[in-house]
């Protein structure tokens, strides 16, 4: 197929998620061998820390303007297999208009923020997915599962609402033995609604822990944030470090955002990367949790500083390892790009071969 990807970035994981899911997803099926083509607003903080300037498994081009993008694109768009716009696209609604009117091929939104863009429709003050142009995508591909499903196609309109989640590139993401340097570590960017649970769940915990070594790496933490003595901070690191960054830990914790916890299903990709890494996860709880990692077998749960201390000081090392090698189990033989990719393609192709059927009985799709 030829595809076409409009994203927030493919060329810098500064500060997004993005960036990993979509490096993943395209890197496969490009192996796959489908003619790939990603399309990504100019933005300042994007271009100053370009982490993958040139891909090599797709092409990419930097447009400035909703004008260029039309001007340079439209050809691309109008006549690609597939289409495909993410969330947090900048003009993403005047995008989405645009180009479910032109392309001839199956379109799709791929929403890797589902919550927030819920919340942001219901307050209407979503500026890049509007509730209008939900429907006229053939596919809405949802980083969240469960029940959210089913309430975008009701209470929105969407034609095929279907889980997308995000996975993880075993080839970069495996065991290493390096010696540990912390005992718990996090990463991820700062948000508000995170923040009382990485006080709760590892800062205090350090300062309960003074003679072991924490480690928190992620940017855009604000400068007046206390942090306890035993804790390291790192600024942005980019993927490229983080296996190391994991492997380096006794236990990793993961952290979702609220507009997560609430929704469910909503695994996070650095969930994955950890997982695969064969590192004991140390995860607050949330809805569909199960579903993905079985709890006290593949992953352990915490909802309190007291649980992550009776964690921390009661697991024996083997058993802490069976549980990360039993989650990285789960990961190769569930949440893998492969996976993902095959997924998509079997999406894509239940619509293609709709269409075609609806086109041969004269019905208009």
């Amino acid at each position: 197929m030829r595809i076409v990807v409009l994203g927030l970035s493919l060329t810098s994981s500064w500060g997004n998620g993005h960036a990993t899911t979509y490096r993943g997803l395209l890197r496969t099926l490009a192996r796959s061998g489908h003619d790939i083509l990603f399309l990504e607003r100019d933005q300042p903080w994007y271009a100053d820390n370009r982490d993958m300037p040139q891909p090599d498994f797709c092409e990419t081009s930097i447009y400035h303007s909703l004008a260029e993008l039309k001007g340079n694109f439209a050809r691309e768009i109008a006549h690609a297999d597939f289409v495909m716009l993410g969330s947090f696209v900048p003009e993403g609604i005047a995008i989405a208009r645009w180009i479910t009117r032109i392309a001839d091929g199956v379109t799709a939104f791929y929403d890797i923020d589902t919550p927030v863009t819920l919340s942001n429709l219901a307050r209407g003050d979503c500026d890049y997915i509007s509730a209008d142009v939900i429907p006229v995508f053939d596919l809405y591909l949802s980083f969240t599962g469960g029940p959210t499903l089913r309430r975008i196609e009701r209470q929105y309109g969407a034609q095929r609402a279907r889980a997308l989640y995000c996975s993880v590139d075993p080839d970069a993401y495996f065991p290493e033995p390096p010696a540990k340097k912390w005992l718990l570590g996090y990463l991820g960017t700062y948000s508000d609604d995170r923040q009382p649970a990485l006080r709760r769940l590892l800062m205090d915990v350090a300062e309960t822990m003074p003679g072991e070594h924490f480690v928190v790496a992620g940017p855009q933490y604000p400068e007046q944030i206390s942090w306890p003595a035993n804790v390291q901070r790192t600024q942005h690191l980019e993927p490229a470090l983080h296996r190391s960054f994991y492997n380096s830990q006794r236990f990793t914790l993961n952290i979702t955002r609220a507009a997560m916890v609430t929704a469910g299903w909503s695994p996070s990709v650095r969930l994955f990367e950890a997982a695969a890494c064969a590192v004991p996860i140390i995860s607050d709880e949330w809805p569909g949790l199960p579903d993905f990692f079985a709890p006290g077998r593949e992953i352990f749960t915490a909802s309190s500083g007291d649980d992550v201390l009776a964690i921390l000081r009661s697991t024996p090392a083997e058993t802490a390892a069976a549980v990360g090698h039993r989650a990285r189990e789960r990961v190769l033989a569930d949440h893998t790009a492969a996976h993902r990719a095959a997924e998509l393609e079997q999406m894509i192709a239940c619509v293609a071969a709709g269409d075609v059927a609806r086109k041969l009985e004269g019905v208009p799709s």
